[in-house]
């Protein structure tokens, strides 16, 4: 049996990280316990009317935020609210997958089209590693809106 896995981020806000990262992944915010959510209806606006009953002081209500796969089948990504700021590279980071099985200039094509599609959700770009015939495909190294490096691949 595989054991089931979360991914955490720490974070200085961890609502805003889990809109970027739902939007980036095609996943969704996860609703309070109990809560199915309407269509349009604001996930954060739940968690804030769940929370508010639930007794937890307003200056805590944005300490936690998660989003998860509407498919389930990706890890739960976890988001935690954190004193100090990210002060050096990431030992670990996702790679997004965002042109398997294609190569050469249709692979790079496709990656382009999502590192623009992130951009304007509020990452930066960093570097283009081109395909070099061998082991790289080639790839773009990205920043989520607070630093985290991660990958187009």
């Amino acid at each position: 049996m595989t054991t089931e896995i979360q991914v955490t981020f720490d974070s200085a806000d961890p609502i805003a990280l889990s809109r970027f990262w739902a939007e980036a992944l095609h996943y969704v915010i996860q609703p309070p316990p109990g809560r199915h959510l309407e269509p349009g209806e604001d996930p954060i606006a739940a968690w804030m009317e769940f929370l508010e009953q639930a007794g937890v002081p307003e200056e805590r209500r944005g300490d936690a935020s998660a989003v998860v796969d509407p498919e389930g089948r990706g890890p739960r990504i976890f988001f935690q609210r954190v004193p100090e700021g990210k002060t050096a590279k990431n030992r670990v980071h996702l790679d997004l997958r965002a042109a398997p099985g294609r190569s050469g200039d249709d692979r790079m094509g496709a990656l382009e089209a999502e590192c623009e599609r992130l951009v304007a959700l509020g990452a930066t770009r960093q570097r283009r590693f081109e395909p070099d015939g061998g082991l790289s495909a080639g790839f773009i190294v990205m920043q989520d809106p607070e630093g985290n490096e991660f990958c187009l691949d």
